[in-house]
């Protein structure tokens, strides 16, 4: 009997259905999950139907619950909504390599821009933004802001000097050299590891990255009078690229105060040529949320992104569709070739066209059909459907801050101290807090994680133990799931060994 993959599609969703709603398995399924697995590979293979049932029965048991919990608060992990969850099985089933523009062969590069502009309408960015495309996740599209931010510094300086080629065919110490520049550096206020990361590929290193915060009291926003006195090296050879959080992975808050402040930013980047990069993949879908006064203070400081030169974002996390899945924005589609660009490949070529191939504006040339998803999102639910899953999340966030804020046992971390009556207008999808009590803190998370109801990551602020809930998933029902956690938070305080 030959194999059916609608067979197996079947029992998945039965197995879906009957799944608990708890964060985390429990300890011994992972540990008949491992048990389980092949030890080496088989001289005769089992066979497709045994490797089903192996995966289905024996595998998935162990795995953790951003897909099918509600209360999977870690990293900043979105779930998959079902519509999306269609067009990823889609996109399984027809295999598109999306990489080369080929419009007489395939619609999946048209699906790709489709999908980008409307990601750039939901965002409120305007259509100035030529250069865009979908990333493996929020790092990738860093790498390509950093990338980006790199040619474009060193090649303003090259053609003043009578030099039309840049670091992609120059390399960077070549064109670093001619370009009369002695060092670069990133400027940033509490950025994202990525960054860091990002920098080191690019071949800046992650020590080029200064951290200028404001204060300690508000280390998210960017300190204006270090950030022009930082650019003003221009004049001794010193090359900058400004990157900005919107929304800082441990706070969720932004480095600048809406759009004046950005205007300010990008102001001093035009003096002295520096290159103006956001990373928006925790915060960025604030400027989405519902125009009502609740919103009105995030919505307030997200402004002014559209004046970046390059944006990054994440569809895995607010969005949710399947990982991996980030995005990228930039004006110029011409800096974004003169890095990425495939030469002499003339089987890769497309010919003259407003979309440009995939593979000449990004990092990988075998690319998964990740638009996809987040096309069939942005169609099925639309501005207001998306800004009403945003506003759900945003508002279970506050419900565990307000219930943290008047708690006997617990810190809400991260408050300006010039914002105790504000703080909950500026809490977005990230709520970072501690036990008061020392002889908690260390076990806190070890705890609120052992119940597998939920689950938190762990993380440090002013330099001891934390937790942080961020909440992120479509499945969000904010009375529901503020009853639950409430009820885990108190009883952890409880507990004792």
């Amino acid at each position: 009997m030959a194999f059916s993959v609608a067979s197996s599609y079947e029992k998945l969703r039965l197995l879906l259905s009957d799944t608990s709603n708890d964060a985390l398995p429990a300890p011994n399924a992972i540990a008949v999950a491992t048990q389980s697995l092949a030890t080496n590979l088989p001289a005769i293979g089992v066979g497709e139907e045994a490797t089903a049932a192996h995966l289905l029965s024996d595998i998935t048991p162990g795995f953790n619950g951003p897909k099918t919990s509600s209360n999977y608060y870690g990293f900043v992990t979105g779930g998959v909504l079902p519509i999306a969850e269609v067009a990823d099985n889609i996109v399984t089933a027809f295999d598109q390599n999306v990489q080369v523009h080929l419009p007489d062969q395939s619609v999946s590069t048209a699906v790709e821009e489709k999908a980008l502009r409307m990601l750039a309408d939901l965002l409120n960015l305007g259509d100035d933004w030529k250069g865009s495309t979908f990333t493996t996740g929020a790092t990738g599209a860093n790498t390509l802001g950093l990338a980006c931010g790199r040619e474009a510094i060193i090649s303003r300086r090259l053609e003043k000097k009578g030099e039309s080629r840049g670091v992609g065919e120059l390399g960077l110490l070549m064109a670093c050299n001619k370009a009369g520049i002695k060092d670069i550096q990133v400027l940033t206020a509490m950025a994202h590891s990525s960054i860091y990361k990002s920098a080191s590929i690019v071949g800046l290193g992650r020590a080029c990255v200064k951290n200028i915060g404001t204060s300690p009291s508000e280390p998210w926003k960017i300190d204006m009078l270090l950030l022009e006195q930082e650019l003003a090296k221009e004049k001794d050879g010193v090359a900058s690229i400004v990157s900005l959080s919107a929304g800082e992975v441990n706070t969720g808050r932004f480095s600048t105060d809406g759009k004046h402040e950005m205007q300010k930013v990008r102001e001093l980047c035009d003096r002295y040529g520096a290159w103006l990069h956001v990373d928006g993949a925790f915060g960025i879908f604030a400027q989405s949320l519902p125009d009502i006064s609740e919103f009105a203070s995030l919505r307030s400081i997200s402004q002014g992104i559209q004046l970046a030169d390059s944006i990054t974002g994440d569809g895995h996390k607010m969005l949710n569709v399947p990982y991996d899945c980030g995005f990228f924005f930039t004006r110029s589609v011409s800096t974004l070739t003169s890095v990425f660009q495939n030469p002499n490949a003339a089987y890769l070529s497309s010919g003259p066209s407003s979309i440009p191939s995939p593979l000449n504006i990004g990092l990988e040339n075998s690319r998964r059909f990740r638009a996809l998803p987040v096309y069939s999102v942005l169609l099925a639910y639309g501005r207001e459907g998306l800004s009403q899953m945003f506003a759900r999340q945003v508002r279970l966030a506050r419900g565990i801050s307000k219930f943290l804020d008047a708690h006997v046992g617990y810190e809400l971390l991260a408050k300006s101290k010039f914002e105790d009556e504000r703080v909950i207008d500026n809490i977005h999808i990230i709520v970072i807090f501690r036990a008061k009590d020392d002889s908690t803190i260390n076990e806190l998370v070890k705890r609120i994680n052992a119940t597998r109801k939920l689950y938190v990551s762990g993380t440090k602020w002013e330099e001891r133990p934390a937790c942080r809930f961020a909440i992120s998933t479509w499945k969000v029902d904010v009375e529901r799931d503020l009853q639950l956690i409430q009820c885990i938070l108190d009883d952890v305080l409880q507990y004792r060994q």
